[in-house]
């Protein structure tokens, strides 16, 4: 990487930081944004995501270990079964995931943040034939989306229909669901989240069931998804990659900026 692009990926980075972390903004109906103490946290029901998604550049060793007790001490005394700390791997200091696992944080599997300009973005949508692309408009959809998730990761569906009704019911302008069906059988989906008072659109989703897989849904959903970001004026594109969806999307030209691990405290465990 030359001092050019490394610079151009700081600054993303920066962008990306301000926008999305520091100003965060609520993911989804019924949940808010706290900030104090230089974090940012969102906070909602059981149901919801909860956690910390912004701390300050600045924390420190000396610092952080009061910081994180006072994070675990103000989620516990709501009561969720579970909450995150979403650690970036340039966030600091440098061993904050070293003191959130002496916390008793368990760390998940590390994602790839990665991020393309909308403008750099095919939107032409090619389907393997006898597979359709259509959005999410009700509970129908919304059961086939669960199935199609389930298949496709081997994990329950059911938080993600809860999330996806409660959007389409209350806060559809900015979120879209879209299907790949085989005929009467959903082979894909996907979500996109607008950020609005962002230049990005977040990428979710987007799991294929295995007999489907290589054919090119994936990246059709893509180009779905880019195609309703570029109408509405959004600059980015953002995905937190697993390894199976990372080599796809950088062929496709988005850039990895780091890497974000979710590490999880669950008080009763």
């Amino acid at each position: 990487m030359n001092d050019q692009t490394s610079a151009h990926h700081e600054e993303l980075l920066a962008v990306f930081d301000r926008e999305m972390r520091e100003g965060a903004r609520p993911d989804g109906p019924g949940v808010r944004v706290e900030r104090g103490d230089g974090f940012v946290r969102q906070v909602g029901t059981e149901t919801d995501w909860n956690g910390v998604v912004w701390s300050p550049p600045d924390l420190d060793a000396a610092r952080a270990d009061a910081a994180i007790a006072a994070q675990v001490a103000h989620c516990t005394a709501r009561g969720y079964g579970e909450f995150e700390w979403k650690l970036y791997s340039h966030d600091r200091p440098a061993d904050l995931g070293a003191r959130l696992l002496a916390a008793g944080f368990v760390p998940e599997e590390p994602e790839t943040l990665l991020v393309a300009p909308v403008a750099d973005q095919p939107t032409a949508v090619r389907l393997p034939e006898g597979v359709q692309l259509r959005t999410v408009r009700d509970e129908a959809d919304v059961d086939l989306m669960a199935r199609a998730h389930e298949q496709a990761f081997g994990t329950d569906g059911s938080r993600l229909r809860r999330q996806v009704l409660a959007r389409l019911a209350e806060d559809p302008d900015d979120f879209v669901a879209v299907l790949a069906m085989a005929g009467d059988e959903p082979v894909s989906s996907a979500r996109m989240e607008l950020y609005t008072g962002t230049g990005f659109a977040g990428l979710w989703g987007g799991g294929t069931v295995e007999a489907w897989r290589g054919r090119g849904v994936y990246r059709a959903l893509i180009a779905f998804r880019a195609g309703i970001a570029a109408e509405r004026g959004y600059r980015y594109l953002q995905v937190d990659a697993t390894e199976d969806s990372r080599p796809i999307l950088q062929r496709l030209g988005f850039t990895a900026l780091g890497t974000t691990t979710p590490y999880v405290y669950r008080p009763s465990s």
